[in-house]
């Protein structure tokens, strides 16, 4: 498992007229980049209301998702174009737990915060009709990385899982939001969590389970 390239904002594009500038064009970066509990040195946020801050400092998306949209959309997916910070090769991001803790090379750590959710400025950076549902509905989301401990990465690194807890929540089911037993596992578990996560959680643990008819009852 290991990182193929780190990703900064190249330069501040417009974005979709309800949103305006926005940072999402990242490009890789040759050496080591400098990490802080903010994200990327060279990094940058325009809508600091839905993007940012120390639980969402570092994006990162998958080459093996990366590749099968390339081959759903007949076009290359470019490190960067998604505006991931960490383009990884051999990590499973949907199926990361939510807490699970990395080692990024020798000294960054970082922890699994949540799910990518598609936005207006996402559609309009892709240019794709209905892109906000298209990818929602792949369930191939990437994840957002807090940094536990700041240091230098490159490509190249190698990503080590440190620890993880004990719960049956990854980003995939998170993305999808709708196990009311897994939910209720992961906040039982006490793993720490996003506001916003553990509000979710709560709300879809908190629907009254509905009993399957067995085949016989439906004859």
């Amino acid at each position: 498992m290991r990182l193929l390239t780190v990703n900064v904002v190249e330069e501040l594009i417009p974005g979709p007229k309800e949103t305006g500038w926005t940072a999402i064009d990242k490009r890789p970066q040759q050496g080591r980049v400098r990490v802080g509990e903010l994200g990327l040195a060279g990094d940058r946020v325009c809508d600091s209301a839905n993007h940012g801050g120390l639980d969402l400092a570092v994006y990162a998306y998958a080459e093996e998702d990366a590749r099968w949209w390339s081959e759903q959309l007949g076009r290359e997916i470019p490190s960067g174009l998604f505006g991931e910070n960490l383009r990884t090769e051999g990590v499973d991001l949907t199926g990361a737990l939510l807490g699970e803790v990395w080692r990024i090379g020798d000294e960054v750590e970082v922890q699994v915060r949540a799910p990518r959710i598609p936005c207006v400025t996402f559609q309009h950076r892709m240019g794709i009709p209905r892109w906000v549902k298209r990818f929602h509905d792949a369930g191939r989301p990437g994840t957002y990385l807090k940094v536990l401990r700041t240091g230098t990465i490159g490509a190249g690194d190698a990503v080590t899982v440190l620890s993880r807890p004990e719960h049956e929540v990854t980003v995939g089911v998170m993305f999808e939001c709708q196990d009311g037993a897994k939910m209720q596992g992961m906040l039982d578990s006490g793993v720490d969590l996003m506001d916003e996560l553990r509000e979710a959680a709560q709300r879809v643990a908190a629907r009254p389970v509905v009993a399957e008819q067995s085949s016989a009852d439906e004859r």
